[in-house]
């Protein structure tokens, strides 16, 4: 009797292992970040924590292409990843009125002198052709970041 106790005792410890296990795999799928307007240091609005992305990434005929609104989607989107997004997090936009969208993902931060810094891509799809902007920003002691040249 103690043996089919042990037995079923085992089995039970197993099926629970088995059941924790399958609740830690993924989907496979990478959804995006969904992120309210910069909100930016009191001392400083967001339009200077964007302008210092100096246009963003993309490259600039394609930029040129979208319209205001739309740029500073963008520009909130490499923002957002650049500040907050973790390693292989994508943050979405999507025009709301002439299709195109994009999204951005950044790489692990790492530094430069006392900066802190992150590689960062952008894909797009503006007047229905797929672009992409890649390059590195460094972060501001006022949280704006600016790109690397």
């Amino acid at each position: 009797m103690a043996n089919s106790v042990n037995s079923l005792v085992k089995f039970g410890i197993i099926a629970c292992l088995s059941a924790a296990v399958a609740g830690c795999t993924s989907t496979g799928s990478v959804r995006p970040l969904s992120f309210a307007p910069v909100s930016a240091p009191a001392a400083t609005g967001s339009d200077s924590i964007l302008a210092a992305l100096n246009g963003g990434i993309l490259p600039q005929d394609a930029a040129s292409g979208l319209t205001g609104p739309d740029r500073l989607r963008a520009l909130e989107a490499e923002y957002q990843a650049l500040e907050k997004a973790p390693l292989g997090q994508v943050v979405a936009w999507k025009s709301q009125t002439s299709g195109a969208a994009g999204q951005v993902s950044a790489g692990t931060p790492y530094q430069v002198g006392q900066q802190n810094c992150r590689q960062y891509v952008h894909d797009a799809t503006i007047r229905g052709v797929a672009v992409k902007g890649q390059g590195a920003a460094c972060r501001n002691e006022d949280g704006s970041w600016t790109p690397l040249s």
